[in-house]
Protein backbone atom coordinates (compact mmCIF):
# COMPACT_ATOMS: atom_id res chain seq x y z
CA UNK A 1 0.00 0.00 0.00
CA UNK A 2 0.89 3.16 -0.88
CA UNK A 3 0.72 6.25 1.92
CA UNK A 4 -1.96 9.19 1.68
CA UNK A 5 -1.13 12.44 3.68
CA UNK A 6 -2.98 15.48 4.14
CA UNK A 7 -1.20 18.53 3.49
CA UNK A 8 -1.59 19.09 7.44
CA UNK A 9 0.24 15.83 7.82
CA UNK A 10 2.58 16.36 5.49
CA UNK A 11 3.80 19.78 7.00
CA UNK A 12 4.12 17.40 10.30
CA UNK A 13 6.31 15.10 8.45
CA UNK A 14 8.42 17.90 7.44
CA UNK A 15 8.72 19.27 10.44
CA UNK A 16 9.66 15.64 12.25
CA UNK A 17 12.33 15.06 10.07
CA UNK A 18 15.88 14.36 11.74
CA UNK A 19 17.55 16.33 8.49
CA UNK A 20 17.50 19.77 7.52
CA UNK A 21 15.24 21.38 4.87
CA UNK A 22 18.39 22.10 3.14
CA UNK A 23 18.88 18.77 2.79
CA UNK A 24 15.56 17.63 1.97
CA UNK A 25 15.37 20.33 -0.86
CA UNK A 26 18.63 18.69 -2.53
CA UNK A 27 17.16 15.46 -2.09
CA UNK A 28 13.83 16.49 -3.94
CA UNK A 29 15.79 18.60 -6.38
CA UNK A 30 17.88 15.94 -7.86
CA UNK A 31 14.90 13.64 -7.52
CA UNK A 32 13.26 16.13 -10.23
CA UNK A 33 16.24 16.99 -12.54
CA UNK A 34 16.40 13.09 -12.57
CA UNK A 35 12.68 13.01 -13.42
CA UNK A 36 13.40 15.81 -16.04
CA UNK A 37 16.00 13.73 -18.17
CA UNK A 38 14.07 10.83 -18.70
CA UNK A 39 11.15 12.60 -20.19
CA UNK A 40 14.09 14.65 -21.65
CA UNK A 41 15.68 11.54 -23.42
CA UNK A 42 18.63 12.95 -22.22
CA UNK A 43 20.50 16.39 -21.93
CA UNK A 44 22.47 17.09 -24.94
CA UNK A 45 20.79 20.08 -26.86
CA UNK A 46 17.55 20.30 -24.73
CA UNK A 47 15.74 23.77 -23.70
CA UNK A 48 14.23 23.71 -20.17
CA UNK A 49 11.99 26.04 -18.81
CA UNK A 50 11.98 25.83 -14.10
CA UNK A 51 8.56 28.05 -13.12
CA UNK A 52 9.63 28.71 -8.97
CA UNK A 53 7.81 30.30 -6.56
CA UNK A 54 8.55 31.82 -3.15
CA UNK A 55 8.24 28.77 -0.83
CA UNK A 56 10.40 25.05 -0.93
CA UNK A 57 8.81 24.00 -4.21
CA UNK A 58 10.31 27.19 -5.72
CA UNK A 59 13.63 25.93 -3.78
CA UNK A 60 13.31 22.30 -5.11
CA UNK A 61 12.73 23.97 -8.81
CA UNK A 62 15.87 25.83 -8.33
CA UNK A 63 18.18 22.72 -7.53
CA UNK A 64 16.94 20.97 -10.67
CA UNK A 65 17.29 23.52 -12.77
CA UNK A 66 21.21 24.14 -10.76
CA UNK A 67 21.71 20.10 -11.51
CA UNK A 68 20.32 20.11 -15.03
CA UNK A 69 22.22 23.23 -16.36
CA UNK A 70 25.33 20.82 -14.68
CA UNK A 71 23.98 18.38 -17.38
CA UNK A 72 24.36 21.22 -20.54
CA UNK A 73 20.63 21.76 -20.49
CA UNK A 74 20.28 25.39 -21.36
CA UNK A 75 17.87 26.21 -18.54
CA UNK A 76 15.76 29.46 -18.02
CA UNK A 77 14.26 30.04 -14.23
CA UNK A 78 11.12 32.39 -14.16
CA UNK A 79 10.26 33.36 -10.46
CA UNK A 80 6.46 33.79 -10.88
CA UNK A 81 6.38 37.32 -9.79
CA UNK A 82 8.00 38.10 -12.81
CA UNK A 83 6.49 35.05 -15.35
CA UNK A 84 5.73 36.34 -18.40
CA UNK A 85 2.33 35.35 -20.02
CA UNK A 86 3.70 33.31 -23.01
CA UNK A 87 7.28 31.04 -22.66
CA UNK A 88 9.08 30.37 -25.65
CA UNK A 89 9.13 26.79 -27.33
CA UNK A 90 11.37 24.40 -25.15
CA UNK A 91 11.27 20.34 -24.45
CA UNK A 92 9.87 20.54 -21.24
CA UNK A 93 8.58 22.95 -18.74
CA UNK A 94 8.79 22.06 -15.12
CA UNK A 95 6.16 23.52 -12.81
CA UNK A 96 7.80 24.11 -9.28
CA UNK A 97 5.31 27.89 -8.66
CA UNK A 98 3.12 26.39 -5.71
CA UNK A 99 2.89 22.97 -3.48
CA UNK A 100 0.03 21.33 -2.05
CA UNK A 101 -0.30 24.00 0.77
CA UNK A 102 -1.36 26.53 -1.91
CA UNK A 103 -4.66 28.40 -1.56
CA UNK A 104 -4.38 31.79 -3.43
CA UNK A 105 -5.00 32.22 -7.29
CA UNK A 106 -2.60 32.44 -10.32
CA UNK A 107 -2.46 32.10 -14.15
CA UNK A 108 -0.42 30.02 -15.95
CA UNK A 109 1.60 31.23 -19.27
CA UNK A 110 0.89 30.18 -22.42
CA UNK A 111 3.31 26.99 -22.91
CA UNK A 112 1.73 25.79 -26.18
CA UNK A 113 2.51 21.85 -26.45
CA UNK A 114 5.62 21.77 -24.55
CA UNK A 115 5.64 18.83 -21.97
CA UNK A 116 5.27 19.33 -18.13
CA UNK A 117 6.80 17.78 -15.26
CA UNK A 118 5.00 19.12 -12.11
CA UNK A 119 7.16 19.40 -8.78
CA UNK A 120 4.61 17.79 -5.95
CA UNK A 121 1.48 18.91 -7.31
CA UNK A 122 0.59 20.49 -10.33
CA UNK A 123 0.40 23.94 -9.39
CA UNK A 124 -3.21 25.43 -8.38
CA UNK A 125 -4.44 21.73 -7.53
CA UNK A 126 -5.78 21.67 -3.50
CA UNK A 127 -3.82 19.40 -1.86
CA UNK A 128 -6.54 18.47 -0.47
CA UNK A 129 -9.64 17.65 -1.72
CA UNK A 130 -8.17 18.35 -5.80
CA UNK A 131 -10.26 20.84 -6.70
CA UNK A 132 -8.50 23.69 -8.65
CA UNK A 133 -7.92 27.14 -7.59
CA UNK A 134 -9.27 30.55 -9.54
CA UNK A 135 -7.12 31.33 -12.51
CA UNK A 136 -6.28 27.63 -13.10
CA UNK A 137 -3.73 25.00 -13.42
CA UNK A 138 -0.96 23.87 -16.22
CA UNK A 139 -1.87 20.39 -16.67
CA UNK A 140 1.24 17.96 -16.02
CA UNK A 141 2.42 15.12 -18.31
CA UNK A 142 4.05 13.47 -15.25
CA UNK A 143 3.86 14.83 -11.29
CA UNK A 144 6.59 13.76 -9.38
CA UNK A 145 5.55 13.94 -5.67
CA UNK A 146 7.64 12.97 -2.21
CA UNK A 147 7.20 10.77 1.10
CA UNK A 148 4.01 10.26 0.49
CA UNK A 149 0.27 10.45 -1.86
CA UNK A 150 -1.78 13.60 -1.24
CA UNK A 151 -5.59 13.33 -1.58
CA UNK A 152 -5.78 15.86 -4.58
CA UNK A 153 -3.04 13.91 -6.73
CA UNK A 154 -5.84 10.59 -6.86
CA UNK A 155 -9.75 12.87 -6.74
CA UNK A 156 -10.83 14.39 -9.74
CA UNK A 157 -10.36 16.79 -10.78
CA UNK A 158 -6.55 16.80 -9.52
CA UNK A 159 -6.74 13.56 -10.97
CA UNK A 160 -6.79 14.39 -14.52
CA UNK A 161 -4.15 17.15 -14.55
CA UNK A 162 -1.13 15.34 -12.95
CA UNK A 163 0.01 13.01 -15.62
CA UNK A 164 1.71 9.87 -14.80
CA UNK A 165 2.34 9.74 -11.51
CA UNK A 166 6.02 9.45 -9.78
CA UNK A 167 6.56 8.61 -5.72
CA UNK A 168 10.10 9.88 -4.76
CA UNK A 169 11.92 8.67 -1.57
CA UNK A 170 13.44 11.57 0.13
CA UNK A 171 14.07 10.11 3.34
CA UNK A 172 10.79 11.53 5.06
CA UNK A 173 8.86 8.87 7.39
CA UNK A 174 5.13 8.87 6.15
CA UNK A 175 4.48 5.23 7.73
CA UNK A 176 2.51 6.95 10.18
CA UNK A 177 -0.58 7.93 7.95
CA UNK A 178 -3.72 6.35 8.24
CA UNK A 179 -4.36 6.45 4.58
CA UNK A 180 -3.61 4.42 1.63
CA UNK A 181 -3.36 3.29 -1.85
CA UNK A 182 -4.46 0.27 -2.82
CA UNK A 183 -2.08 -1.64 -4.82
CA UNK A 184 -2.23 -5.18 -7.06
CA UNK A 185 0.05 -6.83 -4.36
CA UNK A 186 -2.09 -5.98 -1.77
CA UNK A 187 -4.95 -7.35 -3.39
CA UNK A 188 -3.40 -10.49 -4.02
CA UNK A 189 -1.94 -10.69 -0.60
CA UNK A 190 -5.48 -10.35 1.01
CA UNK A 191 -7.68 -12.56 -1.47
CA UNK A 192 -7.34 -16.33 -0.01
CA UNK A 193 -6.93 -19.11 -2.44
CA UNK A 194 -9.58 -21.97 -1.73
CA UNK A 195 -8.10 -24.82 -0.02
CA UNK A 196 -8.14 -28.05 -1.57
CA UNK A 197 -10.63 -29.89 -0.10
CA UNK A 198 -12.76 -26.82 0.31
CA UNK A 199 -16.96 -27.64 -0.07
CA UNK A 200 -19.38 -25.42 -2.01
CA UNK A 201 -20.61 -24.67 1.38
CA UNK A 202 -17.28 -23.05 3.03
CA UNK A 203 -18.43 -19.69 1.11
CA UNK A 204 -21.81 -19.14 0.82
CA UNK A 205 -23.49 -16.12 0.14
CA UNK A 206 -26.69 -15.16 1.07
CA UNK A 207 -28.46 -12.64 -1.29
CA UNK A 208 -31.71 -10.76 -0.91
CA UNK A 209 -31.87 -8.44 -3.87
CA UNK A 210 -34.52 -7.46 -6.70
CA UNK A 211 -38.47 -7.67 -6.86
CA UNK A 212 -41.08 -7.35 -9.50
CA UNK A 213 -39.49 -4.17 -11.07
CA UNK A 214 -35.86 -4.78 -10.72
CA UNK A 215 -35.59 -8.77 -11.05
CA UNK A 216 -31.98 -8.04 -12.74
CA UNK A 217 -30.37 -6.51 -9.38
CA UNK A 218 -30.56 -10.09 -7.71
CA UNK A 219 -29.43 -11.52 -10.88
CA UNK A 220 -25.67 -9.29 -11.38
CA UNK A 221 -25.18 -9.54 -7.93
CA UNK A 222 -25.51 -13.25 -7.54
CA UNK A 223 -23.01 -13.23 -10.70
CA UNK A 224 -20.54 -11.16 -8.71
CA UNK A 225 -20.67 -13.57 -5.53
CA UNK A 226 -20.36 -16.11 -7.61
CA UNK A 227 -17.37 -14.98 -10.22
CA UNK A 228 -15.88 -13.93 -6.95
CA UNK A 229 -15.82 -17.54 -6.10
CA UNK A 230 -19.01 -18.08 -3.43
CA UNK A 231 -19.64 -21.81 -3.85
CA UNK A 232 -23.35 -21.35 -3.26
CA UNK A 233 -25.35 -18.37 -3.75
CA UNK A 234 -28.72 -18.44 -2.39
CA UNK A 235 -31.14 -15.55 -3.96
CA UNK A 236 -34.46 -13.69 -2.37
CA UNK A 237 -36.11 -11.62 -4.36
CA UNK A 238 -39.52 -10.74 -2.73
CA UNK A 239 -42.58 -11.54 -3.90
CA UNK A 240 -41.02 -13.47 -7.06
CA UNK A 241 -41.09 -17.44 -7.36
CA UNK A 242 -39.63 -17.50 -10.94
CA UNK A 243 -36.08 -17.85 -10.92
CA UNK A 244 -35.49 -17.32 -14.56
CA UNK A 245 -33.55 -14.34 -14.31
CA UNK A 246 -31.31 -15.89 -12.20
CA UNK A 247 -27.94 -17.01 -13.14
CA UNK A 248 -28.69 -21.04 -13.63
CA UNK A 249 -26.30 -21.99 -10.87
CA UNK A 250 -28.18 -19.58 -8.71
CA UNK A 251 -31.35 -21.36 -5.65
CA UNK A 252 -33.93 -19.74 -5.53
CA UNK A 253 -35.36 -19.08 -2.20
CA UNK A 254 -38.97 -17.66 -2.85
CA UNK A 255 -39.94 -15.20 -0.01
CA UNK A 256 -43.64 -13.30 0.01
CA UNK A 257 -43.88 -9.61 -1.50
CA UNK A 258 -44.10 -8.13 2.18
CA UNK A 259 -43.14 -9.57 5.58
CA UNK A 260 -40.27 -11.66 4.70
CA UNK A 261 -37.61 -10.62 7.13
CA UNK A 262 -38.37 -13.36 9.37
CA UNK A 263 -38.45 -16.04 6.66
CA UNK A 264 -35.25 -14.76 5.19
CA UNK A 265 -33.37 -14.91 9.13
CA UNK A 266 -34.23 -18.28 9.46
CA UNK A 267 -32.36 -19.36 5.98
CA UNK A 268 -29.41 -18.16 7.19
CA UNK A 269 -27.78 -21.20 9.32
CA UNK A 270 -25.49 -22.37 6.71
CA UNK A 271 -24.24 -18.80 5.33
CA UNK A 272 -20.79 -17.12 5.80
CA UNK A 273 -22.27 -13.71 4.27
CA UNK A 274 -25.62 -11.40 3.26
CA UNK A 275 -26.27 -9.19 0.44
CA UNK A 276 -28.80 -6.77 1.34
CA UNK A 277 -30.66 -4.55 -0.95
CA UNK A 278 -29.90 -4.10 -4.50
CA UNK A 279 -33.04 -3.76 -6.51
CA UNK A 280 -35.38 -4.36 -3.47
CA UNK A 281 -37.36 -1.85 -3.86
CA UNK A 282 -38.80 1.57 -2.06
CA UNK A 283 -42.17 0.69 -0.73
CA UNK A 284 -42.67 0.63 3.22
CA UNK A 285 -43.62 -2.79 3.91
CA UNK A 286 -40.42 -3.44 1.83
CA UNK A 287 -38.27 -1.14 3.62
CA UNK A 288 -39.40 -2.17 7.07
CA UNK A 289 -38.40 -5.81 6.12
CA UNK A 290 -34.92 -4.85 5.22
CA UNK A 291 -34.28 -2.70 7.98
CA UNK A 292 -35.25 -5.23 10.53
CA UNK A 293 -32.73 -8.15 8.78
CA UNK A 294 -29.85 -5.50 8.60
CA UNK A 295 -30.19 -5.28 12.27
CA UNK A 296 -31.20 -8.62 13.02
CA UNK A 297 -28.87 -10.52 11.07
CA UNK A 298 -25.86 -12.85 12.59
CA UNK A 299 -23.50 -12.34 9.68
CA UNK A 300 -21.24 -10.25 8.11
CA UNK A 301 -23.72 -8.01 6.14
CA UNK A 302 -23.10 -5.67 2.39
CA UNK A 303 -26.35 -3.26 2.59
CA UNK A 304 -26.48 -1.66 -1.04
CA UNK A 305 -28.91 0.36 -3.05
CA UNK A 306 -32.33 0.06 -1.45
CA UNK A 307 -31.22 -1.34 1.42
CA UNK A 308 -29.25 1.98 2.44
CA UNK A 309 -32.52 3.53 1.67
CA UNK A 310 -34.37 1.89 4.27
CA UNK A 311 -32.19 2.60 6.82
CA UNK A 312 -32.11 6.61 6.03
CA UNK A 313 -35.70 6.31 6.44
CA UNK A 314 -35.46 5.20 10.07
CA UNK A 315 -36.98 7.22 11.76
CA UNK A 316 -33.61 7.51 14.35
CA UNK A 317 -31.25 7.34 11.41
CA UNK A 318 -29.11 4.70 9.85
CA UNK A 319 -26.74 4.75 12.72
CA UNK A 320 -29.36 4.18 15.32
CA UNK A 321 -29.83 0.74 13.90
CA UNK A 322 -26.14 -0.21 12.68
CA UNK A 323 -25.09 0.14 16.15
CA UNK A 324 -27.23 -2.34 17.50
CA UNK A 325 -25.32 -4.94 14.80
CA UNK A 326 -22.72 -7.30 16.66
CA UNK A 327 -21.22 -8.47 12.92
CA UNK A 328 -19.55 -6.87 10.71
CA UNK A 329 -21.36 -4.63 8.63
CA UNK A 330 -20.34 -2.73 4.81
CA UNK A 331 -22.22 -0.01 3.90
CA UNK A 332 -21.71 0.69 -0.10
CA UNK A 333 -23.19 4.22 -0.97
CA UNK A 334 -22.74 6.22 -3.47
CA UNK A 335 -22.77 10.01 -3.26
CA UNK A 336 -26.52 10.25 -3.55
CA UNK A 337 -27.18 7.59 -1.00
CA UNK A 338 -24.64 9.67 1.02
CA UNK A 339 -26.97 12.02 1.24
CA UNK A 340 -29.79 9.74 2.37
CA UNK A 341 -28.16 8.50 5.06
CA UNK A 342 -26.29 11.77 6.56
CA UNK A 343 -28.54 14.38 5.01
CA UNK A 344 -25.87 15.76 3.37
CA UNK A 345 -23.48 14.84 0.25
CA UNK A 346 -19.89 14.43 0.71
CA UNK A 347 -18.65 17.62 0.03
CA UNK A 348 -14.91 17.43 -1.42
CA UNK A 349 -13.16 16.41 1.43
CA UNK A 350 -14.14 12.57 0.12
CA UNK A 351 -11.92 11.31 2.52
CA UNK A 352 -13.27 12.79 6.10
CA UNK A 353 -16.73 12.26 4.74
CA UNK A 354 -16.17 9.02 4.43
CA UNK A 355 -14.40 8.39 7.98
CA UNK A 356 -17.56 10.51 9.54
CA UNK A 357 -19.84 7.89 8.40
CA UNK A 358 -17.50 4.84 9.58
CA UNK A 359 -17.76 6.25 12.96
CA UNK A 360 -21.40 7.10 13.14
CA UNK A 361 -22.42 3.70 12.15
CA UNK A 362 -19.70 1.70 13.43
CA UNK A 363 -19.65 0.23 9.70
CA UNK A 364 -17.07 0.14 7.34
CA UNK A 365 -17.95 2.49 4.34
CA UNK A 366 -17.62 1.93 0.79
CA UNK A 367 -18.12 5.46 -0.62
CA UNK A 368 -17.95 4.92 -4.63
CA UNK A 369 -16.65 7.10 -6.96
CA UNK A 370 -13.54 8.08 -9.81
CA UNK A 371 -11.62 7.54 -6.65
CA UNK A 372 -13.25 5.14 -4.21
CA UNK A 373 -12.75 5.67 -0.65
CA UNK A 374 -13.00 2.74 2.23
CA UNK A 375 -13.45 3.34 5.43
CA UNK A 376 -13.00 1.58 9.00
CA UNK A 377 -14.57 2.82 12.13
CA UNK A 378 -11.18 3.36 13.65
CA UNK A 379 -10.11 5.97 10.89
CA UNK A 380 -8.49 3.81 8.56
CA UNK A 381 -8.48 4.60 4.95
CA UNK A 382 -8.37 2.55 1.45
CA UNK A 383 -8.36 4.22 -1.66
CA UNK A 384 -8.86 2.47 -5.07
CA UNK A 385 -8.33 4.04 -8.25
CA UNK A 386 -8.69 0.91 -10.45
CA UNK A 387 -11.39 1.86 -12.07
CA UNK A 388 -13.29 4.38 -14.95
CA UNK A 389 -15.56 5.33 -16.17
CA UNK A 390 -16.91 2.23 -17.60
CA UNK A 391 -18.61 1.50 -14.52
CA UNK A 392 -20.73 4.51 -14.97
CA UNK A 393 -24.17 2.52 -16.03
CA UNK A 394 -26.56 0.88 -14.48
CA UNK A 395 -26.39 -2.25 -12.42
CA UNK A 396 -22.30 -2.48 -11.90
CA UNK A 397 -22.75 -1.51 -8.38
CA UNK A 398 -25.27 -4.73 -7.70
CA UNK A 399 -21.89 -7.05 -9.42
CA UNK A 400 -19.71 -4.97 -6.56
CA UNK A 401 -21.81 -6.08 -3.77
CA UNK A 402 -21.73 -9.63 -5.14
CA UNK A 403 -18.02 -9.47 -5.19
CA UNK A 404 -18.19 -8.01 -1.88
CA UNK A 405 -20.55 -10.43 0.00
CA UNK A 406 -18.18 -13.01 -1.62
CA UNK A 407 -15.26 -11.47 -0.19
CA UNK A 408 -16.86 -11.75 2.94
CA UNK A 409 -17.84 -15.29 2.82
CA UNK A 410 -14.56 -16.35 2.07
CA UNK A 411 -13.34 -14.54 5.24
CA UNK A 412 -11.26 -11.56 4.01
CA UNK A 413 -11.82 -9.27 7.00
CA UNK A 414 -14.61 -6.34 6.07
CA UNK A 415 -11.76 -3.60 6.12
CA UNK A 416 -9.65 -5.33 3.39
CA UNK A 417 -12.74 -7.23 1.43
CA UNK A 418 -14.69 -3.93 0.58
CA UNK A 419 -11.06 -2.71 -0.70
CA UNK A 420 -10.36 -5.93 -2.63
CA UNK A 421 -13.50 -5.52 -3.94
CA UNK A 422 -13.35 -2.44 -5.44
CA UNK A 423 -10.19 -3.09 -6.94
CA UNK A 424 -10.99 -6.17 -8.70
CA UNK A 425 -14.13 -5.06 -9.66
CA UNK A 426 -12.77 -1.80 -11.08
CA UNK A 427 -10.43 -3.68 -12.75
CA UNK A 428 -12.61 -5.86 -14.30
CA UNK A 429 -14.11 -2.93 -15.85
CA UNK A 430 -10.76 -1.23 -17.39
CA UNK A 431 -10.66 -4.83 -19.27
CA UNK A 432 -14.03 -4.50 -20.84
CA UNK A 433 -15.54 -2.63 -24.16
CA UNK A 434 -14.27 0.74 -24.11
CA UNK A 435 -17.94 1.72 -25.32
CA UNK A 436 -21.13 0.08 -25.08
CA UNK A 437 -20.06 -1.97 -22.09
CA UNK A 438 -22.92 -3.30 -19.63
CA UNK A 439 -23.21 -4.43 -16.08
CA UNK A 440 -23.75 -8.24 -17.08
CA UNK A 441 -20.09 -7.82 -19.03
CA UNK A 442 -18.73 -7.72 -15.31
CA UNK A 443 -18.84 -10.91 -13.55
CA UNK A 444 -16.80 -13.03 -15.96
CA UNK A 445 -14.40 -10.22 -16.01
CA UNK A 446 -14.22 -10.25 -12.73
CA UNK A 447 -13.29 -13.97 -12.58
CA UNK A 448 -10.30 -13.56 -14.84
CA UNK A 449 -8.82 -10.54 -12.48
CA UNK A 450 -9.01 -12.86 -9.30
CA UNK A 451 -7.17 -15.87 -11.43
CA UNK A 452 -4.44 -13.82 -12.89
CA UNK A 453 -3.88 -12.35 -9.24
Amino acid sequence: MVPIVTPDEMRAIDAAAVESTDVLVERAGSAVARAAIRMLGGTYGRTVHVIVGPGNNGADGRVAARLLAARGVSVRVHPVASLPRVLRPADLVIDAAFGTGFRGSWTPPDIGDTPVLAVDIPSGVDGLTGAAVDGGVLPADRTITFAALKPGLIFPPGSGLTGELELADIGLDAGGGRAHLVQRGDVAAWWPRRDADAHKWDAAVRVIAGGRTMPGAAALAAAGAQRAGAGMVHVSSPGLDDGTHLPIEAVLRPVGATGWADDVLRSLDRFDAVVLGPGLGRKDETAASARYVAVQCPLPLVIDGDGLFALAWNADGAAALLTQRSAATVLTPHDGEYQLLTGAPPAVDRIAAARRLARDTNAVVLLKGPATVVADPTGEVLVVTAGDDRLATAGTGDVLAGVLGAALALGVPPFEAAAAAAWVHGRAARDGHRVGFVASDLPPLVAEVLSQL
